[in-house]
Order: C-alpha cells, then sequence, then structure tokens
C-alpha cells in the first residue's frame, strides 16, 4: 500500500510538506514520483526521484518551488512545496516506477507499478 499524506489548506505564497509513505514493501527498489489532478484537468507529473543514483527531475511548472527528496530509512518520499499558488490546487498522488524522464517539461515515471492514494491541496486566501 502507498499512501500520500500531508495536504491541507494553505495560503498563497506558503509551504506544505508532502509525504509518500509504503507499507509491505520498501520504496528504495523503486523510482518515486509524484503528480497532481485538478478538477477537469488531466493528471499531471510533478516530479520524479530515480532509483539508482537519486537524480530528480522536475515538472517546468513546479521547478524551484519544489523539491523531492527519498529518506529510506523513514521508508518515505516527501514532496517540499514552496510558494504555492492557486492554480497548485489539486490532488496530490505518488506513485512506483522504473525510471524517471522528463518529456516536454514534464517529469515523467516509466514502468508504473504502484499507484498511491491522494491527499487534497487547497491554496486559497
Amino acid at each position: 500500500q502507498l499512501q500520500a499524506s500531508g495536504g491541507g489548506l494553505v495560503q498563497p505564497g506558503g509551504s506544505l510538506r508532502l509525504s509518500c509513505v509504503a507499507n509491505g514493501f520498501t520504496l528504495d527498489r523503486y523510482a518515486i514520483a509524484w503528480f497532481r489532478q485538478a478538477p477537469g484537468k488531466e493528471r499531471e507529473g510533478l516530479s520524479c526521484i530515480s532509483l539508482s543514483d537519486g537524480k530528480t527531475y522536475y515538472t517546468d511548472s513546479v521547478k524551484g518551488r519544489f523539491t523531492i527528496s527519498r529518506h529510506n530509512a523513514e521508508n518515505t518520499v516527501y514532496l517540499q512545496m514552496g510558494s504555492l499558488k492557486s492554480e497548485d490546487t489539486a490532488t496530490y498522488s505518488c506513485a512506483t516506477g522504473f525510471s524517471c524522464a522528463v518529456v516536454a517539461g514534464e517529469a515523467i515515471l516509466n514502468g508504473v507499478n504502484y499507484w498511491g492514494t491522494g491527499t487534497q491541496v487547497t491554496v486559497s486566501s
């Protein structure tokens, strides 16, 4: 089971840290990515961290504002989000897979095998 948490209501310009926790398996065997989906929009890849060398990948719209990190001892991957905007409002989820890349400015995860539950992030004053 893969579960995302840490969402909530935050004001524009604020920060949140999301957690992706695995139960029953270890995340250090996978590349991990964060995604989001806003109402009426397609799911968007945000960030990915590779398995082999820990290299990180970001979608252009969040580069410089979001940071992905892997903490194997905690079996957790975090997404630190800063300078939040109203357009960041969405349901955020994580997934495990084989490898990461950036295609047309979007971070993607190849070979997705587990999808986690989502957590709602609302950016509003």
